[in-house]
């Protein structure tokens, strides 16, 4: 039987977990490379040094179940690494909101910040109660899409998404709960809200499904850094790893695929059996421009938030024991979010007193802010960091600035229609390419690793053909 031989476009944790997956489930001798456009590998998940110890630089953490309860993707791959003794949680958990001047703790029972509890919310939000009544049916029919502020602004007022839902979904896509997808960022819930009459009720229905059990931590990473997961999936995967390395084309044979990669002047054309397609989908589209104009017409359409991230070292400031805090945007501020790394991480308190802060910088259509340069974005973080906490923080004696540009998908109405209605075409005209990665599936560390996976998995059902 003839080696087989896949490509892996796109060396982040996508393309690495499709890597690994496509190494356990096919035969020794097939033949799979990575191709990496930039220098590095993970994507957003990437360790660094900030004074003298390890920061993260990208993600800082992954989710520790899925959304039925199981052990997420995430955890699941460390443990298939062997790194799941490395697994470590945050020693302080609770963060809260900058509102008015001052920090407010987030209040709990709240999914994603639309709250299940309507008191529990009032020191930091005002609900309006008599809007969420039932009587019409279902929130939401079984096909429709909404975005979360249309929807929790309608039921629980504009107070709830301005200080509460946005910040909160703004930390994790820098994007505005007014444009965002119910079904693509918060799936639970709009599942509950095909079937509930009121949101308060679609709300408690989508926490009583996936039940938490007192004190199990919500969030992990790797005691040493992501990028360990990052280094362990590349010599799992046994794969081919090829830095520097732009595929500028893939055309269509008889047997497989075609891959134009490197230089207009000097390209290399590489022939394989099968093709992973895990990058942003911008490039993607560029990608499948000849061979699938409409699915490229209709993934290239997706647009892309850009952030900054600003890490400080400061010498024993007095700092509240927080997690961090998130800020919304109605409070003016360029910080929108904080984190203190090293009171939320006990693995990564220091000896020295150092501590480290980091903040992220950057809401979708807000791009022109992150012109600044390096030193001025530290600046604004640094001033900004000491009116939040009511003191003047002492000096960073170090400091770095990490700029993520196109980082965060913007998922609107209908986007997971729009993605299965692509695959399903794609599927068809060519069974043997798959797309992978946060521009399809969502962002965080599991959902790209399951996205990686079940591309790798199509990839081998394909390759074996029917009946195998």
């Amino acid at each position: 039987m003839a080696t087989r031989r896949v490509a892996v476009v796109g060396g982040g944790i996508a393309g690495l977990a499709a890597a690994v997956r496509l190494r356990d489930r096919t035969s020794a001798g097939t033949e799979i490379t990575v191709y990496e456009q930039s220098g590095s590998l993970g994507g957003k998940l990437r360790t660094g040094e900030l004074a003298g110890g390890p920061v993260e630089f990208g993600a800082e953490s992954f989710l520790m179940r899925d959304p039925a309860g199981g052990e997420s993707a995430a955890v699941a791959l460390a443990r298939r690494l062997g790194l799941a003794g490395r697994i470590v949680h945050p020693s302080v958990g609770q963060a809260a909101l900058a509102v008015g001047g001052g920090l407010r703790p987030i209040p709990g029972g709240t999914l994603v910040g639309v709250p299940g509890n309507l008191q529990k919310v009032a020191a930091v939000a005002r609900p309006t109660p008599e809007a969420d009544r039932g009587g019409g049916g279902p929130l939401l029919d079984v096909d429709q899409d909404v975005s979360v502020g249309a929807l929790v602004r309608a039921r629980f007022g504009d107070e709830v998404v301005d200080r509460l839902v946005d910040p909160i979904l703004g930390g994790v896509y820098a994007g505005r709960a007014d444009d965002l997808s119910l079904v693509t960022t918060m799936p639970a819930l709009a599942r509950a809200a095909r079937v509930e009459h009121t949101l308060l009720g679609a709300v408690r229905a989508a926490q009583a499904a996936a039940p938490r059990a007192p004190g199990e931590p919500v969030f992990g990473t790797l005691d040493g850094g992501l990028s360990a997961l990052v280094d362990a999936a590349v010599a799992a995967s046994g794969a081919t790893v090829r830095r520097q390395a732009t595929v500028r084309e893939l055309t269509p044979t008889v047997a497989g695929w075609r891959l134009t990669v490197g230089p207009t002047r000097e390209p290399e054309y590489v022939d394989v059996d099968a093709v992973v397609l895990a990058v942003p989908a911008r490039p993607a589209a560029r990608l499948l421009s000849e061979i699938a104009p409409s699915a490229a017409k209709e993934i290239g359409g997706l647009d892309y938030a850009s952030v900054a991230l600003v890490t400080l070292a400061l010498p024993e400031p007095t700092l509240p024991q927080l997690s961090g805090f998130l800020v919304p945007s109605t409070e003016g501020l360029l910080t929108k979010a904080a984190t203190f790394f090293t009171t939320k991480w006990g693995h990564l308190r220091r000896r020295d007193g150092l501590v480290l802060v980091r903040a992220s910088v950057g809401r979708y259509g807000e791009e022109d802010q992150l012109q600044r340069p390096d030193e001025d974005l530290a600046a604004t973080v640094h001033r900004e960091l000491s009116a939040v906490l009511d003191g003047p923080l002492p000096a960073a004696v170090d400091g770095h600035v990490q700029r993520w540009g196109g980082a965060l998908p913007q998922y609107t109405p209908g986007h997971l229609g729009r993605v299965a209605a692509v695959r399903a075409a794609l599927r068809a005209a060519h069974p043997t390419l798959r797309l992978a990665g946060a521009g399809y599936d969502g962002v965080g560390v599991p959902v790209c690793v399951r996205s990686g996976e079940t591309a790798a998995e199509e990839i081998i059902t394909a390759l074996e053909g029917p009946g195998r």
